[in-house]
């Protein structure tokens, strides 16, 4: 187990995405999923008030409602800490104190609990002043519906801004960042975001850790894949995406692990990062992710992934 930092959350290595569930894992597709990863000792599921609402027929809060009634049919809310986001629901956009306060509402309600463990700010509000977005957050922490806070897709400026927000007022403060972090996409968290992350001691907890499935390896010259994320993967298929599927092929050859277990092994040994976030639609998917638990690089594998991919 790792803890994120300035909490007392003690989460799984590997943090279970929800996007998943009720997109491409109906209900019954996503318990298979999350019983797999609850009997493998995972306790760590990020979701968010927005999935799926880009599925025609769906309004957003599905994959709430799937995790909080396999939580209730199996009775294991104690042991699940669990990660939803608000912000960027259509209906609800932005991170107004209102939107912040009803949608932190109907998350609890369709999560069928009483406190959210860690909630997101799923983007950047300009719109909204940072002191009204956080004093609402600090309202949720106080009355005991949220026990921690965090922000997702913020700039290093406006992080650091917000705490030093929350510091003058006295507000709960956030403790995690949720980034578009992996060995395809360096770019956006290494520099000033992860130098704002380390300075405030701050735990990362990187999304589309496997780059929409392309770290798995599936995604090859000639290769056909039936997936509804093929496409965002097939994008990295480029001189670079070949160096990193080359050095990842010689890393997981020498190990016997599967291509995937050494790309979250690569983001797992990064400075900051507590536990990256990866999705599965069937239980057979979650085996080569899980072994992120158990598998540590070496510093000169860690190197070689980096060079292959800078």
């Amino acid at each position: 187990m790792a803890r994120i930092p300035l909490t007392d959350l003690n989460v799984f290595p590997l943090s279970l995405g929800g996007n998943v569930f009720g997109w491409t894992a109906n209900e019954q597709q996503s318990f298979a999923v999350l019983d797999a990863y609850a009997a493998a000792g995972g306790n760590f599921i990020d979701t968010a008030d927005m999935y799926s609402c880009w599925v025609p027929g769906n309004s957003g809060g599905e994959s709430e409602t799937i995790i909080g009634r396999w939580m209730k049919s199996r009775g294991n809310r104690n042991k699940i800490v669990i990660a939803t986001k608000v912000g960027k629901l259509p209906r609800l956009p932005g991170l107004s104190a209102k939107n912040i306060q009803r949608a932190a509402e109907d998350s609890l309600e369709r999560l069928q609990t009483d406190r959210i463990d860690l909630y997101y700010a799923h983007e950047d509000d300009r719109a909204t002043p940072l002191v009204e977005t956080l004093r609402a957050f600090d309202g949720l922490v106080r009355s005991g519906k949220v026990r921690y806070i965090a922000a997702s897709n913020y700039h290093g400026q406006r992080l650091a801004e917000a705490i030093r927000t929350s510091r003058r007022e006295g507000f709960a403060q956030y403790v995690a960042l949720q980034p578009h972090y992996n060995l395809m996409e360096r770019d956006q968290y290494e520099g000033e975001l992860m130098e704002t992350v380390a300075a405030e001691g701050l735990g990362a907890l990187p999304y589309f850790a496997l780059a929409s499935g392309f770290l798995t390896g599936k995604y090859r010259e000639g290769s056909k894949v039936d997936s509804k994320r093929a496409e965002g993967a097939r994008k990295y298929l480029n001189d670079k995406g070949r160096k990193v599927l080359a050095a990842l092929d010689e890393i997981a050859s020498a190990r016997k692990e599967a291509v995937a277990t050494i790309a979250l092994a690569w983001l797992a040994a990064q400075p900051t990062v507590v536990a990256p976030i990866a999705s599965a639609r069937t239980p057979e998917q979650l085996p080569p992710l899980l072994r992120l638990a158990e598998v540590k690089l070496t510093k000169e594998e860690v190197q070689k992934l980096s060079a292959a991919s800078a």
